[in-house]
């Protein structure tokens, strides 16, 4: 009839059961609405068009008695998905099975040229000697027809009666028997060329197909002019996803804080990596670029959240070793035994702590802080030490006259002791100051045996200093109490004697 009736795409409701390269396979057959429907737009048809071309495995292209050129430009977006979808290099894997173009053209004479010479001839460069531009745009389109290659078939079909107004009420039998052979030709002909819908070089089941649909829809719905390069960002859609998540997965397992140029190489071998995935998985070759261009910013957008968490978490740590430093500097200042070994130790385990430890953007900052930090406590300490080791020697020294006299009544160590005592006092009344004795090899010979007793790798005398005169005071009073009455007494050093009170004191009686 002169009225359209097929609305968009109709599909037959039941599948047709074919047995194709010995599996069986579901073949459903699409009638889809004709060009140039009364009330409807151009960019209608070119919807319908292009989702017939996409979703189906084999295109019949209907045509009435012969191929006009306007026929030829409706192919040109037919063609151009199929250089973006089908036109990879030859030996890798297609992103869709290409579809077969099945050139149909119905016609009431079959002399002269075949259907198959008609449309060689029609899409046969056109000579164009002036450079006419139209004629330059046509040619191109017969030109990118060649992609399609030998999935291109040609097959004519006559009128199957005189009578087109009664061709709803004929049977077959009614009909032209040329036409009834014909049409079962075609049918075997559909028959032989039709192949399962492949997508990413996978077969697609019934719910693989669906979702398929799904997203040919949502890409021609996008616009209000379908592209290929809108069909091909929603298809792309899916796979930029997973290559962003499979650049994010390789940035979260990174043990942050790094270097920045730590992490600048793991990110560039990250997007190298999502890159190469997104290579060889994108649909199509030229509007792709607008995808990859896409992937790259939203790559770029998750490289800079990782840039600020490095920061964060360098940030986080340096502060973390930074305040340890200062705790230990302070600690180290109030030293029971002043030692400089021991501020040097704890100053140069710091210093290599922090340099090991602190990684990322925040260490320049932190270095800085630190030196200032490490350099004022030196200073300080230096301040403080020959002072607090003056008065403690000063104090050492009474301490050791009370000890050596009326403990352990050791006459050496009492004088020792006087000696230390007064060349700490005379020293400083002599030359006005105790800053003066500092530059004395005397008290530098003092200062080194200070140093030797009271810190070494081994034994920390400031530590250990407590415990060990409590166990030296027990064993001293031991041996007043009991040692010199069982075991008798032998002296390496000379003592008192008060031989009023000795063994051999004359008798009062």
């Amino acid at each position: 009839m002169r009225d359209t009736k097929t609305k968009g795409i109709w599909v037959w409701g039941t599948p047709i059961e074919l047995d194709i390269d010995g599996v069986s396979t579901s073949v459903l057959y699409l009638d889809t609405e004709g060009f140039e429907s009364v009330g409807k737009s151009n960019v209608y048809d070119d919807r319908i068009f292009a989702l017939a071309n996409v979703m189906s495995s084999v295109l019949i292209y209907n045509l009435p008695e012969t191929i006009r050129e306007a026929d030829i430009s409706r192919l040109s977006f037919a063609v151009e998905l199929a250089e973006e979808f089908y036109g990879r290099v030859k030996g890798q894997d297609v992103a869709f099975e290409p579809a077969k173009l099945l050139w149909l053209i119905q016609r009431d004479f079959l002399q002269g040229k075949s259907v198959q010479e008609m449309v060689d001839e029609a899409l046969r460069r056109v000579p164009n000697n002036d450079g006419d531009k139209n004629i330059e745009m046509v040619n191109q389109i017969r030109d990118s027809l060649a992609v399609m290659g030998d999935n291109s078939t040609a097959f004519s079909l006559p009128q199957p009666h005189l009578q087109r107004t009664k061709l709803c009420d004929m049977k077959d039998g009614e009909l032209d028997p040329i036409y009834v052979r014909k049409r079962e030709q075609l049918k075997q002909l559909v028959a032989g060329i039709i192949r399962p819908k492949i997508v990413q070089g996978k077969t697609l089941n019934g719910k693989e197909f669906v979702y398929f649909l799904e997203q040919i829809l949502e890409a021609l719905n996008k616009g209000e002019i379908p592209s290929t390069g809108s069909l091909v960002e929603v298809f792309n859609k899916g796979i930029l996803d997973r290559c962003l998540k499979l650049y994010s997965e390789k940035m979260e397992k990174l043990g942050l804080p790094l270097s920045e140029t730590a992490l600048q190489d793991a990110h560039e071998r990250s997007r190298d990596e999502a890159m190469q995935v997104f290579d060889q998985q994108h649909f199509g070759r030229h509007h792709a670029k607008k995808s990859v261009m896409q992937l790259d910013e939203e790559i770029e957008k998750v490289y800079k959240n990782v840039i600020m968490a490095n920061e964060y978490q360098s940030s986080k740590l340096c502060e973390a070793l930074y305040t340890g430093c200062e705790d230990k500097m302070d600690q180290l200042q109030v030293l029971r035994l002043p030692s400089m070994a021991k501020f040097n130790a704890g100053f140069l385990q710091c210093n290599q702590s922090f340099e090991l430890e602190c990684v990322g953007p925040s260490k320049a900052n932190y270095e800085q802080r630190m030196k200032k930090m490490l350099g004022k406590s030196r200073s300080l300490f230096i301040k403080e030490y020959n002072h607090r080791l003056f008065n403690w020697l000063v104090a050492f020294s009474l301490v050791m006259v009370v000890v050596g006299r009326f403990i352990i009544k050791f006459i050496l160590i009492e004088i020792g002791a006087w000696i230390l005592f007064i060349f700490l006092e005379t020293y400083t009344r002599m030359f006005w100051s105790a800053e003066s004795l500092y530059y004395n090899p005397a008290w530098h010979f003092i200062v080194a045996t200070w140093e030797t007793l009271v810190y070494s790798p081994i034994l920390d005398l400031d530590r250990w200093a407590l415990p060990m005169g409590f166990m030296l005071a027990i064993a001293i009073v031991y041996w007043r109490c009991y040692g010199g009455r069982k075991h008798g007494t032998r002296w390496l050093l000379p003592l008192y004697n008060n031989h009023k009170s000795g063994p051999n004191r004359p008798r009062s009686d």
